[in-house]
C-alpha cells in the first residue's frame, strides 16, 4: 500500500505557486505564450496530484496528518504549517484544481490579447495556491493564512481592469465587506486559542465537549456558552467568505471582473471556503443548536431572498452570480440541519455546474462583442451549438432536474431539513421548496431570452455571431459531463461513510440517517413523484410562458407591481443602507475627526496654539528690553527685593 507523504503534497500546493512567481515576474519577457503555459502546467500537475491523492485516500484508506515545519513556539504554545488530509480535504482538492485547469484552458482563449494577459495568469495561479493552502490546513493558523490570501488574491481579481471605475469600486467593496466577516472569524480564532490552549484542528475538537460546557459573561447578566459565542464568529467570517446575508452585498458586484474570475470565485474557491469551513469544525458546531440554527437561518434567508433578485437581473453574469447566492444558502441551510455530507456535496456538484454556467456565459459574451445585457441577444441557439447545448445542461443541474448532478444534492439537502427538528427548521424547509420553483424560473428565463425567440442582438460589421474557439468550448464539454454524472456519487457520499471521521455528526442531529436510501434510480423515481420536481417544472413552464408564448406579460406585470419591482431593483436596501450608515457614518466621523480633531485640536489649539502663545508672549516680553539704564536698575531692585522677601520668611 502506498501513503501520501511531505514531497508529494507540498509538491501538490506548491506548483500553482510557481507557475503564478514564473508569469507574474517574468511574464513580460517571456511572453503570453510561455505564460499561460507555465501556469497551466502548475494546475495540471496539482490536479494530476489530487487525483492521486484522492484514489490514496479513499480507496488505499490512506491519510495525513503532520507539520512541515514549526513557524512560532511561543511558551507551551506551537503553531506550525502542516497538513490534514482526509476525505474531505481530498474531495475538495480534486474539486478546486479541476475547475481552476479549465478555467485556466478557458482563460487562453477568452482574455486573447489584453494587455495584463501575463499578469492576469499570475493572478489566478496565486488565488489557486491559496485555495489549496486553505483545504490542506490542519491548524486554524494555517487556515486564516489561506482564508487571508484568497481573499487578497480576490480583490486584486475583480478589479483586474483597474481603468474601470466600476472594477475599482467593486473591489474596494469586496475587500471591505470580507473585512468584516474576517474580523469575527479572527475573534473566533482567538477564542479557541483562550480556551483549548492550542490551534491544532485535532487538538481543539478533542477539547471540544470540555469547552462546551463553560460559559462566559458577553455584558451583566447575560452568560452564554463559549462553545455558541465561538461557532458563530466563526460563521460570521463563513458569512463573509460565502456570501450570506447580510454581508452578501460584495458577490455580485464582483461581476466587473473578467469572467473566467466569476467562474473561479463563484463556482468552487473562494464563496465555498465558508462552507467547507464549517463543514471541518463540525466537532465544535454540533456541541451548539443556538449556532446551528443560527447557520441554518441565515442560509434560508439567503437561499430565497437572494433568488427574487435574480428574478429581474438584466446582465447576464448577474443572473448566474445571484444564483450563486441562493445555491451558497442551499449549502449553508445544510449545515444548520447537521447534514454536512449532503452540503458539501452540493458545494460539488455546483461547482461544477456553476463554472460551466459562468463560462458558457462569457462564451456569450465573446461571440456578442462584450455585449452583456440579455434584452439585446436572443436566437443564438444556431450560432452558438456547443455553448447552448453545455448552457441547457449546466441550467438543468441548476434547477435539479432528475439525473442530473444538482437534482440529487438539492433533493438531499430539502430531505434533511424536512428532517430537522432544530428551531427554524420549519421556516428552512418553506424557504428551500420555495427557492426550487424561483431558481427553475430564473434560470430558464435566462435560457430562453438568451438562446431563443426573436434576434435582438447587433450584428458587427456585418458578421453574425460565431461558435467561441476549441480552447473556450472545450472546458464547456469537460464540465457538462460531471454536470450530468457527478450526482451518480450521492450513495456513498450523502448516505454512506465516504467523508468517515473527517465530519462528526450527534446521533440526535443525524438527519441523513433518517432518509431513505436505496439507490439512485430508487431515489429518482421519488423525486419525479416529489413536490420539488413539480415547483421545477412549474418554474420552467412559467419561465417558457413569461418570455416565449406571452413576452408582454412581463412589462405588465413590472407595471402593476411597480412597488415591488423598486424594492428589488434596490436589493432589498442593502447597498442604501451600506453606503449611508456604513460608508456615510465612516465619512462623517472622518470630517469630524479632520474639523474638530486636525483643524481645530492638532492644528488650531496644538500647533497653531502653540505658536501664537509664543508670539504673544515674546510680544509682551520685549516691551521690558527698553534700552533705559533707570528701568533695568529698577527691576534688578525689584527682583532683589522678591528674593529677600522669599528667602526671609
Amino acid at each position: 500500500m502506498e501513503y501520501l507523504n511531505e514531497s508529494l503534497l507540498l509538491t501538490l500546493v506548491l506548483a500553482p505557486l510557481f507557475g503564478s512567481i514564473i508569469a507574474g515576474f517574468f511574464g513580460k519577457k517571456i511572453g503570453e505564450t510561455a505564460s499561460h503555459t507555465v501556469t497551466t502546467i502548475g494546475v495540471a500537475i496539482a490536479f494530476l496530484l489530487s487525483v492521486w491523492v484522492f484514489k490514496l485516500v479513499i480507496f488505499d484508506g490512506a491519510s495525513y496528518n503532520d507539520g512541515v515545519y514549526q513557524w512560532l513556539q511561543a511558551g507551551s504554545l506551537s503553531i506550525e504549517v502542516g497538513f490534514l488530509v482526509d476525505s474531505l480535504t481530498a474531495m475538495m482538492l480534486v474539486v478546486v484544481t479541476f475547475v481552476s485547469l479549465m478555467v485556466h484552458i478557458y482563460t487562453i482563449g477568452y482574455m486573447k490579447g489584453d494587455d495584463g494577459y501575463s499578469r492576469f495568469f499570475s493572478y489566478i495561479s496565486l488565488f489557486t495556491f491559496s485555495m489549496l493552502i486553505l483545504v490542506t490546513a490542519n491548524n486554524f493558523m494555517q487556515l486564516f493564512f489561506g482564508w487571508e490570501a484568497v481573499g487578497l488574491v480576490s480583490y486584486l481579481l475583480i478589479g483586474f481592469w483597474y481603468k474601470k471605475p466600476t472594477a475599482i469600486y467593486a473591489n474596494l467593496k469586496a475587500f471591505l465587506v470580507n473585512r468584516v466577516g474576517d474580523f469575527g472569524f479572527l475573534l473566533g480564532i482567538a477564542g479557541v486559542l483562550m480556551y483549548a490552549g492550542s490551534l491544532d484542528y485535532l487538538e481543539v475538537f478533542s477539547q471540544a465537549r470540555v469547552i462546551a460546557t463553560q460559559s462566559m459573561t458577553i455584558w451583566p447578566g447575560a452568560d452564554w456558552s463559549v462553545m455558541t459565542v465561538i461557532c458563530i464568529l466563526l460563521f460570521i467570517g463563513a458569512m463573509g467568505k460565502s456570501a450570506q446575508v447580510p454581508l452578501h452585498v460584495w458577490l455580485p458586484d464582483s461581476m466587473e471582473g473578467p469572467t473566467p474570475i466569476s467562474a473561479l470565485i463563484h463556482a468552487a474557491t473562494m464563496v465555498t471556503a465558508g462552507i467547507f469551513m464549517v463543514a471541518r469544525m463540525s466537532p465544535m458546531f454540533e456541541l451548539s443548536e443556538t449556532a446551528l440554527s443560527s447557520v441554518m437561518v441565515i442560509g434560508a434567508i439567503t437561499a430565497l431572498f437572494m433568488g427574487f433578485l435574480g428574478l429581474i437581473q438584466n446582465d447576464i453574469k448577474r443572473v448566474i452570480a445571484y444564483s450563486t447566492l441562493s445555491q451558497l444558502g442551499y449549502m449553508t441551510v445544510a449545515l444548520g440541519a447537521s447534514a454536512y455530507a449532503a452540503g458539501i456535496f452540493h458545494l460539488m456538484t455546483h461547482a461544477f455546474f456553476k463554472a460551466l454556467l459562468f463560462l458558457g456565459a462569457g462564451s456569450v459574451i465573446m461571440a456578442l462583442h462584450h455585449e452583456q445585457d440579455i434584452r439585446k441577444m436572443g436566437g443564438l441557439k444556431k450560432y452558438l451549438p456547443v455553448t447552448y447545448w453545455t448552457a441547457l445542461i449546466g441550467s438543468l443541474a441548476l434547477i435539479g432536474f432528475p439525473g442530473f448532478s444538482g437534482f440529487f444534492s438539492k433533493d438531499a439537502i430539502i430531505e434533511a431539513v424536512h428532517a430537522s427538528t432544530l428551531p427554524g427548521s420549519d421556516f428552512a424547509y418553506f424557504a428551500v421548496l420555495s427557492g426550487v420553483f424561483i431558481t427553475a424560473l430564473y434560470s430558464f428565463r435566462l435560457f430562453f431570452i438568451v438562446f431563443h425567440g426573436e434576434e435582438r442582438f447587433e450584428k458587427h460589421d456585418g458578421h453574425m455571431p460565431h461558435e467561441s474557439p476549441k480552447v473556450v468550448t472545450w472546458p464547456l464539454v469537460l464540465l457538462a459531463v460531471p454536470s450530468v454524472f457527478a450526482g451518480f456519487l450521492v450513495g456513498p457520499m450523502v448516505f454512506g461513510h465516504f467523508f468517515g471521521d473527517a465530519i462528526f455528526v450527534l446521533d440526535e442531529h443525524d438527519v441523513l440517517s433518517q432518509l431513505n436510501y436505496h439507490g439512485v434510480f430508487s431515489f429518482m423515481l421519488h423525486g419525479i413523484v416529489a413536490l420539488p420536481f413539480w415547483l421545477a417544472m412549474a418554474g420552467v413552464g412559467t419561465a417558457y410562458y413569461l418570455y416565449m408564448v406571452n413576452p408582454s406579460i412581463p412589462a405588465k406585470l413590472h407595471q402593476s407591481f411597480n412597488w415591488l419591482y423598486r424594492i428589488l431593483e434596490n436589493k432589498y436596501g442593502f447597498d442604501r443602507f451600506n453606503e449611508v450608515v456604513f460608508a456615510g457614518g465612516s465619512r462623517l466621523i472622518g470630517r469630524v475627526l479632520w474639523k474638530v480633531g486636525d483643524q481645530t485640536v492638532i492644528d488650531g489649539a496644538m500647533v497653531n496654539g502653540a505658536a501664537k502663545t509664543v508670539g504673544f508672549v515674546s510680544k509682551k516680553a520685549r516691551l521690558l528690553q527698553s534700552g533705559y539704564l533707570y528701568v533695568y536698575a529698577f527691576a534688578m531692585i525689584v527682583g532683589l527685593l522678591v528674593l529677600l522677601k522669599y528667602f526671609v520668611v
